[in-house]
């Protein structure tokens, strides 16, 4: 039997993959503070799909302990007996756009009141470089009152999770870690090369780490940014942006990133984090936040391309029926964590518009409570609306008859590119 036994603080998109992965090897307990979570994982269902419930209630096991399996729990009584503490907590902005380590600071006093000699934690969440050393540890050190590199020790390893993708599975990505002592980073290293079959990569240092992840999605936004600007240019010339980029990508070394709105709990919002490091250093990063001022500005862009394209068709826009496919983050995903999708609905919205939201994956309850808006799962085919903006490119929507759903001069407006007829425009 393994002496190895883990507790996954944080059973959301990135832990409960994470945790169900590794009790396919070691005893596992899945701890988080949301009951109502820890009873919908108890019971074998997993409300964010990224675990399917079969496999999910195949890995579980009725109590913590040397069984391998996984168990989930709000009790922290049940992780006290473990020796790998990996933490994958969110952790977002501010309205400023200001990074929130709140989430960080409150998981590591939960590890601190169980940790003992010898004991390692290893830190998943997108942090700017110095976060796990410098702003953890001492609240490690603080509540458990032992020693950092003597007592216990930490890693970091982030998370490359990409939510609804069932290819690009967790044991399928390739994975960084990192050890705070060269021996540590070997252990960690050891841990994740056991359960993931794409491989690791033990980067020298716990910063070297923390780096790598934040500029991958810094990368991303930078380059998404580049072909808004491009949608926003080409769209001046009465170009079509998708019919250039596939043209371009004939190059065996073009990127092909496509225009769309840059929500999520990632891209969206690690930027930010390396920004605001780079801020306390004296130095204003220039194409980080230009990046994220475009993809930001994207929402209010599509809303008012929408009301031109009305007007163009003498619609009337006050008071007009606009339907809205697609609320959360990303496509076939149910996701909706800072998804740009709203800021569609809300610029429509204050043009005096009537806004419906169709999803059939996001939960109307999530979006009600983030959001303050409805949606809804299923929609009735009636012609009544003037517009229809797809926002997300969900599986659902390429087989709509939008015909039935809107009016003889209505028009559609495809922020992702994918419908094949009747489009008026494109992003």
């Amino acid at each position: 039997m393994s002496s190895i036994k883990i507790a996954v603080i944080g059973l959301g998109y990135v832990g409960l993959p994470l945790a169900r992965l590794f009790a396919t090897k070691y005893a596992v307990v899945g701890f988080d503070i949301n009951e109502t979570r820890v009873k919908e994982l108890q019971s074998g269902i997993d409300s964010t799909l990224e675990v399917s419930d079969d496999v999910l209630k195949e890995t579980l096991v009725s109590k913590p302990g040397n069984n391998i399996g996984l168990y989930c729990s709000n009790n922290l009584d049940d992780i006290k007996h473990c020796n790998y503490y990996v933490v994958t907590v969110p952790t977002p902005v501010d309205s400023t756009n200001r990074p929130i380590l709140t989430p960080l600071y409150k998981s590591s006093e939960t590890v601190g009141q169980v940790l003992k000699e010898g004991d390692i934690v290893i830190y998943e969440s997108t942090v700017y470089p110095g976060v796990t050393e410098d702003e953890c540890v001492p609240v490690l050190e603080k509540v458990s009152g032992l020693k950092f590199n003597q007592d216990f020790f930490v890693g970091y390893s982030p998370e490359r999770i990409n939510p609804g993708d069932k290819e690009h599975t967790v044991e399928k990505i390739l994975k960084v870690t990192s050890g705070s002592t060269p021996e540590i980073g070997q252990k960690v290293d050891n841990l994740y090369k056991s359960i993931i079959t794409a491989g690791t990569h033990l980067a020298p240092s716990i910063k070297v780490a923390e780096a790598a992840k934040v500029i991958e999605n810094s990368q991303r936004d930078i380059n998404i940014a580049f072909v808004n600007e491009l949608a926003k240019i080409f769209n001046l010339m009465d170009i079509d942006t998708h019919e250039v980029l596939e043209a371009a990508s004939t190059k065996w070394n073009f990127l092909p990133f496509k225009p769309g709105l840059v929500g999520g709990h990632c891209i969206g919002v690690d930027p930010y984090y390396l920004a605001q490091k780079a801020q306390e250093y004296g130095y204003h990063p220039e194409i980080i936040l230009a990046g994220r001022r475009m993809n930001d500005g994207m929402g209010k862009y599509v809303s008012a391309e929408v009301v031109k394209l009305m007007v163009q068709n003498n619609i009337k826009v006050k008071g007009s029926r606009i339907l809205v496919l697609g609320v959360t983050f990303k496509e076939n995903c149910p996701d909706v964590r800072n998804t740009k999708a709203v800021d569609v609905v809300r610029n429509l919205e204050s043009y005096g518009t009537n806004v419906d939201i169709f999803d059939p994956w996001a939960s109307p309850d999530e979006v009600k409570h983030e959001y303050g808006l409805i949606s809804f799962k299923n929609i009735i085919n009636t012609k009544n609306y003037d517009a229809i903006v797809l926002a997300v490119g969900h599986k659902e929507f390429l087989n709509l008859n939008l015909d039935k759903l809107l009016k003889d001069n209505g028009v559609i407006y495809d922020v992702k590119g994918i419908l094949k007829e009747h489009v008026t425009k494109r992003l």
